[in-house]
């Protein structure tokens, strides 16, 4: 199925997915905003979810709050912690089962996961005369689920458009670059040395005054033959 912009779009996010994802390949946040925008591609938009997992974690709110005011209807689903430590929270059965609801009602289901459990998924969407494609990062996509969409987008070589580096990092670099010499400082330092670099330096007038001021010694001189004058006694 090609692309036209009468087609009906439904964009799926495993939001833990692409969080883990981004942290451990790049150590930075990711732009739903330019995920949600590049998934329309200038199509009609019926639904945009994100699903969430709650850890009750206080700046988890504002991240929710960001999600929604961009356009994405959020589902959430609490952390389960079982005895003895073990956490669990993954929203793949629920992400598939509202896909398969919707699909009647969609031309192209959009997800943005590189998880290959949703393999099958494609697999339905398509069987039912939908168009499906990915987005997500090709290091961590399984190659299962390329190989079944319609079209892959892959965030890896359009780092800077989907991803958000963080204030502390841009801080730094920013601190750095303040405590190099630049512009009229740098050129004021480098004047300062070449003066004291030719004070300390002596000139050659100097050099001959101090030659004048110090007596020569000359060395003895050694005749290669010597005469030796030898006085006989009267």
């Amino acid at each position: 199925m090609a692309i036209h912009k009468e087609q009906r779009v439904g964009i799926f996010v495993d939001v833990q997915n692409m969080y883990y994802s981004a942290k451990q390949l790049y150590n930075a946040k990711v732009n739903f905003n330019a995920i949600l925008k590049e998934g329309v591609a200038g199509r009609k938009l019926i639904r945009a979810m994100a699903y969430v997992i709650s850890a009750d974690i206080g700046e988890e709110k504002h991240f929710f709050d960001a999600l929604s005011n961009i356009g994405f209807d959020i589902r959430v689903k609490n952390l389960q912690i079982f005895f003895g430590g073990a956490k669990k929270g993954d929203w793949d059965v629920g992400l598939a089962m509202d896909v398969i609801r919707m699909a009647g009602k969609l031309d192209t289901i959009v997800l943005v996961s590189g998880d290959g459990d949703f393999k099958d998924m494609l697999e339905y969407v398509k069987a039912v005369g939908c168009r499906a494609e990915v987005i997500a990062f090709g290091k961590t996509t399984s190659s299962r689920l390329k190989e079944e969409t319609d079209l892959f987008i892959d965030m890896d070589k359009q780092l800077r458009k989907f991803l958000i580096r963080t204030p502390l990092k841009r801080q730094v670099r920013k601190s750095v670059s303040q405590t190099k010499p630049t512009g009229p400082a740098k050129k004021s330092r480098q004047t300062s040395v070449a003066k004291s670099a030719r004070v300390s330096k002596p000139t050659a007038a100097a050099k001959t005054d101090s030659a004048k001021t110090e007596p020569t010694k000359k060395a003895p001189v050694i005749s290669k033959n010597p005469i030796v004058k030898i006085e006989m006694p009267k």
